[in-house]
Protein backbone atom coordinates (compact mmCIF):
# COMPACT_ATOMS: atom_id res chain seq x y z
CA UNK A 1 0.00 0.00 0.00
CA UNK A 2 1.49 3.21 -0.88
CA UNK A 3 0.91 6.06 1.88
CA UNK A 4 1.47 9.84 1.38
CA UNK A 5 4.56 12.01 1.72
CA UNK A 6 3.86 13.89 5.37
CA UNK A 7 6.17 16.17 6.67
CA UNK A 8 6.99 16.54 10.25
CA UNK A 9 6.14 20.25 10.80
CA UNK A 10 3.25 20.99 13.14
CA UNK A 11 2.73 24.41 13.10
CA UNK A 12 -0.80 26.18 12.65
CA UNK A 13 -3.80 26.91 13.83
CA UNK A 14 -5.09 24.56 16.91
CA UNK A 15 -3.10 21.85 15.79
CA UNK A 16 -2.58 20.41 19.15
CA UNK A 17 -6.03 19.78 19.51
CA UNK A 18 -8.80 17.18 18.81
CA UNK A 19 -9.03 17.35 14.90
CA UNK A 20 -12.37 19.01 14.28
CA UNK A 21 -13.11 16.46 11.42
CA UNK A 22 -10.89 13.68 10.78
CA UNK A 23 -10.56 11.30 7.35
CA UNK A 24 -9.79 7.66 7.88
CA UNK A 25 -9.50 5.38 5.58
CA UNK A 26 -11.90 6.81 3.25
CA UNK A 27 -13.15 4.54 -0.22
CA UNK A 28 -15.22 5.69 -2.40
CA UNK A 29 -16.43 3.61 -5.77
CA UNK A 30 -18.62 4.38 -8.36
CA UNK A 31 -18.95 0.82 -9.56
CA UNK A 32 -15.50 0.37 -11.51
CA UNK A 33 -14.24 3.01 -10.62
CA UNK A 34 -12.19 4.27 -7.42
CA UNK A 35 -12.76 7.99 -7.15
CA UNK A 36 -11.49 8.45 -3.98
CA UNK A 37 -8.74 5.47 -2.48
CA UNK A 38 -7.89 4.81 1.10
CA UNK A 39 -8.09 8.80 2.41
CA UNK A 40 -6.60 10.00 5.63
CA UNK A 41 -6.65 13.63 6.63
CA UNK A 42 -7.29 15.58 9.59
CA UNK A 43 -8.33 18.87 9.77
CA UNK A 44 -8.17 21.26 12.81
CA UNK A 45 -10.43 24.22 13.87
CA UNK A 46 -9.63 27.59 12.22
CA UNK A 47 -6.84 26.34 9.43
CA UNK A 48 -7.38 27.26 6.14
CA UNK A 49 -6.97 23.74 4.42
CA UNK A 50 -6.96 22.57 1.24
CA UNK A 51 -7.17 19.89 -0.93
CA UNK A 52 -4.86 20.37 -4.72
CA UNK A 53 -5.52 18.39 -7.29
CA UNK A 54 -5.63 18.02 -11.53
CA UNK A 55 -9.49 17.59 -12.38
CA UNK A 56 -10.68 14.51 -12.01
CA UNK A 57 -8.12 13.58 -9.19
CA UNK A 58 -11.03 12.75 -6.32
CA UNK A 59 -11.23 16.05 -4.99
CA UNK A 60 -14.41 17.06 -5.12
CA UNK A 61 -16.06 13.39 -4.35
CA UNK A 62 -13.89 13.85 -1.42
CA UNK A 63 -16.08 16.79 -0.57
CA UNK A 64 -18.95 15.92 -0.96
CA UNK A 65 -18.43 12.32 1.13
CA UNK A 66 -17.38 15.26 4.04
CA UNK A 67 -20.60 16.32 3.25
CA UNK A 68 -22.27 13.02 2.89
CA UNK A 69 -23.77 14.13 0.15
CA UNK A 70 -22.24 10.66 -0.98
CA UNK A 71 -21.35 8.00 1.38
CA UNK A 72 -17.73 6.41 1.41
CA UNK A 73 -17.67 2.63 0.29
CA UNK A 74 -15.36 2.37 3.02
CA UNK A 75 -13.82 4.10 6.09
CA UNK A 76 -14.99 6.70 8.38
CA UNK A 77 -15.34 11.00 8.84
CA UNK A 78 -15.13 11.16 12.70
CA UNK A 79 -16.75 14.31 14.24
CA UNK A 80 -15.30 16.08 17.30
CA UNK A 81 -17.40 17.80 20.41
CA UNK A 82 -17.49 20.90 18.39
CA UNK A 83 -19.31 19.82 15.79
CA UNK A 84 -20.99 16.77 17.24
CA UNK A 85 -24.50 17.93 18.29
CA UNK A 86 -25.38 15.17 20.97
CA UNK A 87 -25.50 12.89 17.73
CA UNK A 88 -25.55 8.89 18.55
CA UNK A 89 -22.44 8.68 16.80
CA UNK A 90 -19.49 10.58 15.87
CA UNK A 91 -18.99 8.54 12.61
CA UNK A 92 -20.94 10.89 9.74
CA UNK A 93 -21.96 7.82 7.92
CA UNK A 94 -23.90 6.62 11.27
CA UNK A 95 -25.96 9.47 11.70
CA UNK A 96 -29.65 9.36 10.91
CA UNK A 97 -31.41 12.37 8.73
CA UNK A 98 -32.47 14.57 11.47
CA UNK A 99 -29.12 14.19 13.02
CA UNK A 100 -27.39 14.70 9.61
CA UNK A 101 -30.05 17.82 8.84
CA UNK A 102 -28.11 19.11 12.17
CA UNK A 103 -24.88 18.29 11.43
CA UNK A 104 -25.09 20.18 8.11
CA UNK A 105 -26.19 23.97 9.85
CA UNK A 106 -22.06 23.73 10.94
CA UNK A 107 -20.88 23.52 7.05
CA UNK A 108 -21.46 26.00 4.77
CA UNK A 109 -21.03 25.49 1.02
CA UNK A 110 -19.51 27.73 -1.39
CA UNK A 111 -19.35 26.16 -5.14
CA UNK A 112 -17.51 26.70 -8.63
CA UNK A 113 -20.16 28.30 -10.77
CA UNK A 114 -22.24 30.95 -8.88
CA UNK A 115 -24.54 31.16 -12.16
CA UNK A 116 -25.49 27.49 -11.09
CA UNK A 117 -25.36 28.05 -7.83
CA UNK A 118 -28.62 30.50 -7.79
CA UNK A 119 -32.02 29.93 -9.04
CA UNK A 120 -32.43 32.66 -11.45
CA UNK A 121 -36.48 32.59 -10.68
CA UNK A 122 -35.67 33.74 -6.76
CA UNK A 123 -34.86 37.48 -5.51
CA UNK A 124 -31.74 37.50 -3.40
CA UNK A 125 -33.55 38.34 -0.26
CA UNK A 126 -35.31 34.93 -0.30
CA UNK A 127 -31.77 32.90 -2.11
CA UNK A 128 -29.59 34.22 1.09
CA UNK A 129 -32.68 33.51 4.14
CA UNK A 130 -33.73 30.28 2.22
CA UNK A 131 -31.39 28.43 4.82
CA UNK A 132 -32.71 30.07 7.79
CA UNK A 133 -36.28 29.94 6.66
CA UNK A 134 -35.59 25.75 6.07
CA UNK A 135 -33.97 25.56 9.42
CA UNK A 136 -36.65 27.72 11.15
CA UNK A 137 -34.81 30.64 12.11
CA UNK A 138 -37.21 33.37 10.73
CA UNK A 139 -37.28 35.63 13.51
CA UNK A 140 -35.91 38.49 12.52
CA UNK A 141 -35.76 37.05 9.08
CA UNK A 142 -35.47 40.51 6.77
CA UNK A 143 -32.74 42.01 8.99
CA UNK A 144 -30.54 39.63 9.36
CA UNK A 145 -30.31 38.71 5.41
CA UNK A 146 -29.81 42.17 5.33
CA UNK A 147 -26.82 41.41 7.70
CA UNK A 148 -25.69 38.83 5.65
CA UNK A 149 -25.38 40.98 2.45
CA UNK A 150 -23.66 43.84 4.38
CA UNK A 151 -20.73 41.23 5.60
CA UNK A 152 -20.03 40.45 1.97
CA UNK A 153 -20.16 43.83 0.77
CA UNK A 154 -23.52 44.47 -0.98
CA UNK A 155 -26.63 46.31 0.74
CA UNK A 156 -30.35 46.66 1.31
CA UNK A 157 -30.81 47.95 -2.04
CA UNK A 158 -30.17 44.63 -3.44
CA UNK A 159 -32.95 42.67 -1.71
CA UNK A 160 -35.26 42.93 -4.77
CA UNK A 161 -32.70 42.02 -7.70
CA UNK A 162 -32.38 38.62 -9.40
CA UNK A 163 -29.23 36.93 -10.07
CA UNK A 164 -29.11 37.79 -13.14
CA UNK A 165 -28.81 41.57 -12.52
CA UNK A 166 -25.11 40.94 -10.78
CA UNK A 167 -21.51 40.50 -12.02
CA UNK A 168 -19.91 36.85 -11.68
CA UNK A 169 -18.18 38.49 -8.57
CA UNK A 170 -21.16 40.03 -6.75
CA UNK A 171 -22.71 36.17 -7.36
CA UNK A 172 -20.05 34.53 -5.62
CA UNK A 173 -20.80 37.50 -2.45
CA UNK A 174 -24.32 36.42 -2.99
CA UNK A 175 -23.27 32.58 -2.59
CA UNK A 176 -20.70 33.01 0.19
CA UNK A 177 -23.74 35.31 2.61
CA UNK A 178 -26.16 32.49 2.26
CA UNK A 179 -23.32 29.89 2.90
CA UNK A 180 -22.90 31.98 6.36
CA UNK A 181 -26.47 32.40 7.20
CA UNK A 182 -26.50 29.32 9.87
CA UNK A 183 -23.29 30.41 11.50
CA UNK A 184 -21.42 27.48 10.34
CA UNK A 185 -18.08 26.28 12.02
CA UNK A 186 -16.25 25.07 8.63
CA UNK A 187 -17.10 26.34 4.98
CA UNK A 188 -16.01 24.08 2.62
CA UNK A 189 -15.09 26.24 -0.97
CA UNK A 190 -14.96 24.32 -4.01
CA UNK A 191 -12.83 26.32 -6.56
CA UNK A 192 -14.62 29.39 -5.66
CA UNK A 193 -12.59 31.63 -7.63
CA UNK A 194 -12.24 29.32 -11.17
CA UNK A 195 -14.91 30.91 -12.84
CA UNK A 196 -13.75 34.90 -11.96
CA UNK A 197 -11.02 37.20 -13.63
CA UNK A 198 -8.15 37.55 -12.20
CA UNK A 199 -9.08 40.88 -10.18
CA UNK A 200 -12.32 39.89 -8.82
CA UNK A 201 -10.66 36.98 -7.71
CA UNK A 202 -8.46 38.61 -5.20
CA UNK A 203 -11.26 40.75 -4.18
CA UNK A 204 -13.44 37.37 -3.30
CA UNK A 205 -9.54 36.14 -1.69
CA UNK A 206 -9.80 39.35 0.69
CA UNK A 207 -13.40 38.63 1.85
CA UNK A 208 -12.75 35.16 2.37
CA UNK A 209 -9.51 36.24 4.61
CA UNK A 210 -11.99 38.62 6.07
CA UNK A 211 -14.35 36.56 6.97
CA UNK A 212 -12.76 33.71 8.18
CA UNK A 213 -10.55 36.59 11.02
CA UNK A 214 -14.36 37.62 11.93
CA UNK A 215 -16.22 34.34 12.28
CA UNK A 216 -13.07 32.54 13.40
CA UNK A 217 -14.08 29.88 10.42
CA UNK A 218 -12.20 26.75 9.38
CA UNK A 219 -12.17 26.35 5.92
CA UNK A 220 -11.61 23.31 3.19
CA UNK A 221 -10.20 24.90 -0.17
CA UNK A 222 -10.68 22.17 -3.58
CA UNK A 223 -8.68 24.28 -5.66
CA UNK A 224 -6.59 23.06 -8.63
CA UNK A 225 -4.91 26.38 -8.83
CA UNK A 226 -1.59 26.93 -6.78
CA UNK A 227 -1.18 30.57 -6.38
CA UNK A 228 -4.61 30.51 -4.85
CA UNK A 229 -3.94 28.18 -2.30
CA UNK A 230 -0.29 29.80 -2.03
CA UNK A 231 -1.70 32.85 -0.42
CA UNK A 232 -4.74 31.50 1.27
CA UNK A 233 -4.15 28.42 3.16
CA UNK A 234 -2.18 27.07 6.31
CA UNK A 235 -2.04 22.78 5.06
CA UNK A 236 -2.52 21.08 2.26
CA UNK A 237 -3.13 17.88 0.76
CA UNK A 238 -2.34 16.98 -2.88
CA UNK A 239 -4.31 14.04 -5.05
CA UNK A 240 -3.63 12.22 -7.44
CA UNK A 241 -6.09 9.40 -8.85
CA UNK A 242 -8.15 9.35 -6.08
CA UNK A 243 -4.82 9.28 -3.78
CA UNK A 244 -3.73 11.73 -0.89
CA UNK A 245 0.40 11.22 -2.21
CA UNK A 246 1.66 14.58 -0.04
CA UNK A 247 0.48 16.69 3.06
CA UNK A 248 2.38 19.39 4.33
CA UNK A 249 2.01 23.25 5.62
CA UNK A 250 1.76 25.15 2.40
CA UNK A 251 5.29 26.71 3.15
CA UNK A 252 7.26 23.93 3.34
CA UNK A 253 5.39 21.75 0.25
CA UNK A 254 5.66 24.94 -1.72
CA UNK A 255 9.62 25.21 -0.96
CA UNK A 256 10.32 21.61 -0.28
CA UNK A 257 8.06 19.54 -1.85
CA UNK A 258 9.08 15.49 -1.96
CA UNK A 259 6.54 13.49 -4.32
CA UNK A 260 7.24 13.45 -7.52
CA UNK A 261 3.82 14.44 -9.00
CA UNK A 262 3.60 17.63 -6.60
CA UNK A 263 6.96 18.56 -7.51
CA UNK A 264 6.07 18.31 -11.67
CA UNK A 265 2.80 20.73 -10.40
CA UNK A 266 4.91 23.52 -9.18
CA UNK A 267 7.30 23.35 -11.95
CA UNK A 268 3.89 24.10 -14.00
CA UNK A 269 3.19 27.49 -12.72
CA UNK A 270 4.16 30.24 -13.73
CA UNK A 271 7.68 32.17 -12.71
CA UNK A 272 10.20 34.65 -13.18
CA UNK A 273 12.84 32.38 -12.36
CA UNK A 274 15.07 31.76 -15.57
CA UNK A 275 16.97 29.04 -14.02
CA UNK A 276 13.88 26.78 -12.91
CA UNK A 277 13.67 23.34 -15.08
CA UNK A 278 9.99 22.78 -15.96
CA UNK A 279 9.33 19.06 -15.05
CA UNK A 280 6.91 17.17 -17.61
CA UNK A 281 4.89 14.08 -16.60
CA UNK A 282 4.89 11.70 -19.32
CA UNK A 283 2.43 9.56 -21.22
CA UNK A 284 -1.11 9.69 -20.47
CA UNK A 285 -2.71 9.35 -16.80
CA UNK A 286 -4.07 6.26 -16.64
CA UNK A 287 -7.59 5.18 -15.98
CA UNK A 288 -8.18 4.47 -12.46
CA UNK A 289 -10.69 1.63 -13.93
CA UNK A 290 -6.88 -0.38 -14.31
CA UNK A 291 -6.92 -0.93 -10.74
CA UNK A 292 -9.27 -3.74 -10.73
CA UNK A 293 -6.78 -5.62 -12.29
CA UNK A 294 -3.96 -5.11 -9.86
CA UNK A 295 -1.07 -6.44 -12.19
CA UNK A 296 -1.62 -2.95 -14.12
CA UNK A 297 -1.08 0.59 -13.65
CA UNK A 298 -1.97 2.13 -10.08
CA UNK A 299 -0.17 5.53 -10.28
CA UNK A 300 1.27 7.62 -12.88
CA UNK A 301 3.84 9.40 -11.73
CA UNK A 302 6.84 11.33 -13.12
CA UNK A 303 10.59 10.22 -13.67
CA UNK A 304 13.44 12.94 -13.09
CA UNK A 305 16.71 13.09 -13.60
CA UNK A 306 16.79 14.73 -10.26
CA UNK A 307 15.31 11.59 -8.11
CA UNK A 308 18.49 9.49 -9.14
CA UNK A 309 16.53 6.58 -9.54
CA UNK A 310 18.17 3.32 -10.21
CA UNK A 311 16.49 1.16 -12.96
CA UNK A 312 16.56 -2.57 -13.05
CA UNK A 313 15.71 -4.60 -15.61
CA UNK A 314 13.54 -7.75 -14.11
CA UNK A 315 14.04 -11.26 -16.21
CA UNK A 316 11.30 -12.38 -18.63
CA UNK A 317 9.57 -9.11 -17.98
CA UNK A 318 10.13 -7.55 -20.80
CA UNK A 319 9.59 -4.00 -18.39
CA UNK A 320 12.07 -1.66 -16.35
CA UNK A 321 10.70 -1.49 -12.55
CA UNK A 322 12.01 1.16 -10.76
CA UNK A 323 13.26 0.00 -7.52
CA UNK A 324 14.65 2.72 -5.70
CA UNK A 325 14.16 6.51 -5.14
CA UNK A 326 16.14 9.46 -3.18
CA UNK A 327 13.54 9.36 -0.55
CA UNK A 328 14.94 6.07 0.17
CA UNK A 329 11.50 4.21 -0.57
CA UNK A 330 10.51 1.09 -2.87
CA UNK A 331 8.59 2.40 -5.73
CA UNK A 332 7.04 -0.20 -7.73
CA UNK A 333 7.51 1.33 -10.90
CA UNK A 334 7.24 0.06 -14.30
CA UNK A 335 7.69 1.54 -18.09
CA UNK A 336 4.25 0.38 -19.54
CA UNK A 337 5.17 2.14 -22.64
CA UNK A 338 7.83 3.88 -24.35
CA UNK A 339 7.28 6.98 -22.60
CA UNK A 340 5.00 6.52 -20.07
CA UNK A 341 5.97 5.04 -16.62
CA UNK A 342 3.04 4.11 -13.91
CA UNK A 343 2.94 2.34 -10.80
CA UNK A 344 2.36 -1.02 -10.39
CA UNK A 345 1.77 -4.22 -8.29
CA UNK A 346 4.79 -6.69 -8.57
CA UNK A 347 3.45 -10.09 -9.06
Amino acid sequence: MSHAVKHSSQSGPNRGSEPLIKVKGVVKKFGAFTAVDNVDLEIYQGELFSILGASGCGKTTLMRTLLRLVSPSSGSVILSDQINDDFSSNRLEELSHEELRKFRRKIGVVFQDPIGALNPRMLIKDIVGEPLVIHGKTENLRERVVELLHNVGLGEEHLYRYPHEFSGGQRQRIVIARALALEPKILVLDEPTSALDVSVQAQILNLLNDLQEKYELTYIFISHDLSVIEYMCDRLAVMYLGKVVEEADTEELFSNPRHPYTRALLSATPSFEKDRKKIMILGDVPSPIAYLDESKARLATEITEQERLEIKAIEGKGIDYIVRSSLNEVLPLARVSSNHYARVKQQ
